[in-house]
This record gives C-alpha cells, sequence and structure tokens, in this order.
C-alpha cells in the first residue's frame, strides 16, 4: 500500500457499459452517457476523498475474454486489459466488473463459463507487475447485477436471465478460487427494467458508495 502523505492509491475500474455510464435504453437508439458525477466510479471517487485516484477503464460491449461476432475484437476485455494496466500503474487495486456481455445468446456462455472468464482477468492481473515497487495489484472481482425485465435486447440476451441469476455464486466460486476479493452488485443495486441491462442514476450512486466502501476495507484507507 502506497504512503498517502506521499502520492494517492490508485484504483482502476475496469468494465463495459455498466462502468462506461451508458443510459438505461427503454428503445433502441436513445440513452446516452450519464455526466461525469453521475458514474459510479467517479461517485466512488468522491467518496474516498483525494488519497485515492480512481481510473474509469468502461468499454460498451465489452465481454471478459471473447471476441464478439459482430462487435468485433476490440470488445474482448482480455486483450486491453494488459494494456489498461501498464498505463495506469502503479495500481493498489483493480476491480473488474464483466460478464453481462457474455449472456449474448449468439455467445452461447453458461454463467459458469462466464465467471471463468473473469477469473482469467483477475489471474491476468495477479500475474502482473502493475501495482507498487513491482509487485501484483489487489483485485475486487464484482459480479454484475441479474438482468431485469428485458425490452427490446430479449433476442439478444435470450436466455441470459437465467443464467445472470447464477453469477453470485460463480464469481464466489472464482474468486475463491484466485484468492482475490469479491463482491456482488446484486445485493445493492438492480438492473434498470428500462432495458434490462443497464443501471439508473440511483443505482450508480448506490454502487459507487458500495464499492467506496469495499476499497476502504481492501486498503485500509
Amino acid at each position: 500500500m502506497a504512503d498517502q502523505a506521499s502520492a494517492p492509491l490508485s484504483v482502476l475500474a475496469y468494465g463495459d457499459s455498466n462502468t462506461w455510464g451508458a443510459v438505461p435504453q427503454p428503445w433502441r437508439g436513445a440513452g446516452g452517457r450519464f455526466g461525469v458525477t453521475q458514474r459510479w466510479p467517479r461517485i466512488m471517487q468522491a467518496a474516498l476523498g483525494a488519497g485515492v485516484n480512481v481510473f474509469e477503464e468502461g468499454l460498451n460491449g465489452r465481454t471478459t475474454c471473447v471476441d464478439d461476432p459482430i462487435e468485433g475484437e476490440i470488445r474482448n476485455g482480455e486483450r486491453y486489459l494488459p494494456v489498461s494496466l501498464i498505463t495506469h500503474m502503479p495500481l493498489d487495486l483493480v476491480i473488474i466488473m464483466l460478464g453481462t456481455n457474455d449472456l449474448k445468446a449468439r455467445l452461447s456462455m453458461t454463467a459458469g463459463d462466464i465467471a471463468d472468464g473473469a477469473g482469467k482477468l483477475a489471474d491476468l492481473v495477479r500475474r502482473s507487475t502493475a501495482g507498487p515497487e513491482g509487485l501484483a495489484p489487489e483485485v475486487l472481482l464484482v459480479s454484475p447485477a441479474p438482468l431485469a425485465k428485458l425490452t427490446w435486447l430479449t433476442e439478444m440476451f435470450e436466455g441470459g436471465s437465467a443464467k445472470s441469476q447464477k453469477f453470485a455464486a460463480e464469481y464466489a466460486r472464482v474468486a475463491k478460487a484466485y484468492g482475490v476479493h469479491f463482491f456482488d452488485a446484486g445485493t445493492v443495486i438492480a438492473s434498470s427494467d428500462d432495458d434490462g441491462i443497464h443501471l439508473d442514476a440511483g443505482a450508480h450512486k448506490t454502487l459507487g458508495l458500495a464499492l467506496a466502501g469495499e476499497v476502504r476495507r481492501i486498503l485500509e484507507v
């Protein structure tokens, strides 16, 4: 852990559109992006204060570790994570919240497969030298909130709702296997019924404050 008197601690928030801040879309083409102060990483930053720097690395459509045949390899979280670690190092903690996009029917992944994919990312961080003094950062693996009422995304996420209900147990299993920290987002927030996959402003605030508490616990700040 860094000396707060000399340098702030650094936390990377690595995720998909729910880290980027996508506004729930009641129909295709609606939505947009929440403002800087409304997104959970920035809410977490405000709650933690000047002693911690939070870096946002959210991308719409990002998966854990698979190439999307429609949206391309750029969405593969495993491809960009090493770059992100190097970009922001030294990092004291990496928060990984991915898996919702892996529920797309065209990817044919089980809940266990998706959790294992997130585990690959956690292990990548654990084996890196992106932390202070060339050590590995701490890792917090967050299981995404289950899907809510799907509207225009029903076909794209066919079968995903049932799988998402298994996320918490599967992510907890993976976190234990890799020896990383775990948090179940579904214990504090729910996805919006506007589209079933994104978080509304209230959920962003609740999640940001909850994860600030997890950061304090892990980094002892």
